[in-house]
């Protein structure tokens, strides 16, 4: 198959464009043909090799966590999908080694989904991530319930858009932290804006008078330490970016595979309840690009890489 790989750490300039072996079919796997993978974080951070001490790394290592893509063939102890499902999945495992910047992927049955069916294949890779980060440290850190007022930081990024969203959906009311030119975006979200930059934690105190009930941080720093300060009396904080923030009395969440959670954010996408942005697509052989694009920010939607269907 063609896939992307890299074989040493490094930038977007280690990676490269070729022929790897096809993948093995586990039990519990199930081989997906990749029709898009969609460019997060931290893929360019494992790549340079900073989750070293965390996930060892088998060169050539094939990036990529997000897809979408149709199924081949379920592993003998996988009831769960048939030939021809249409699914997606945030495709983690203990190793870097088989991601899905290729044309097949055997992706653990833990780490899939059906894909929404209102949805395209860019836009269904560019969700499981970014969505899953969202929908779950909103349940499970934040626990953010009906009148609860919710801030969310960087509220037009891949987490935050969606964070937003889902946070309304569970009646809450949402103030959006975001740069100037997002404000708009801001509100097309649903959320009511407030600007980044000097004056924000009273900005925020005048939207807030009581302070927030909750506060989800996906910037770290000043940012982190703000929204710690701009809590209600028994308010809680999260940061799915910065580690300080159990120093401040708050959750630090790594998202995780769960095919339960994957189903309920199809769901509200079914619903009509969360909508999902793709800024930029690039083909398969043009990573390194999609990668360079996803660094230099300033998009108000996720990167995806397309593979052609044809395969």
């Amino acid at each position: 198959m063609k896939a992307i790989s890299y074989s040493r750490y490094g930038g977007p300039e280690v990676l490269e464009f070729g022929d790897r072996p096809d993948p093995k079919v586990g039990p519990d796997k199930v081989l997906v043909s990749v029709r898009a993978a969609a460019v997060n974080p931290v893929d360019w951070k494992a790549q340079a090799g900073y989750l070293d001490t965390s996930f060892d790394a088998v060169f050539p290592v094939i990036p990529g966590w997000d897809v979408s893509g149709v199924v081949v063939q379920p592993g003998v102890s996988v009831p769960e999908f048939a030939v021809g499902d249409e699914v997606m999945g945030y495709v983690r495992e203990d190793v870097l080694c088989h991601g899905t910047f290729a044309e097949y992927v055997a992706a653990p049955v833990r780490t899939l989904a059906r894909k929404p069916r209102n949805l395209g294949f860019e836009e269904s890779a560019a969700l499981p991530l970014a969505g899953l980060t969202a929908y779950q440290v909103l349940h499970r850190a934040l626990r953010v319930r009906p009148g609860d007022t919710v801030l969310v930081n960087a509220a037009t990024g891949a987490v935050g858009s969606m964070a937003v969203q889902i946070a309304r959906h569970l009646g809450a009311r949402v103030i959006g932290a975001a740069r100037d030119d997002g404000q708009d975006r801001v509100r097309e979200l649903g959320a009511e804006p407030v600007a980044y930059g000097d004056g924000f934690p009273r900005r925020v105190k005048d939207l807030a008078p009581h302070g927030v009930d909750a506060a989800l941080d996906t910037v770290g720093g000043q940012v982190l330490k703000d929204s710690a300060h701009l809590l209600a009396p028994e308010g809680r904080l999260a940061s799915v970016a910065d580690g300080e923030v159990t120093g401040l009395g708050g959750h630090y969440y790594w998202v995780r595979p769960d095919p339960a959670d994957l189903t309920a954010l199809a769901e509200l996408v079914e619903q009509g309840a969360l909508t999902v942005r793709v800024a930029r697509t690039f083909p398969l052989e043009q990573a390194a690009a999609a990668q360079r694009a996803h660094r230099e920010g300033g998009l108000h939607g996720k990167v995806v890489v397309t593979v052609d269907s044809g395969h």
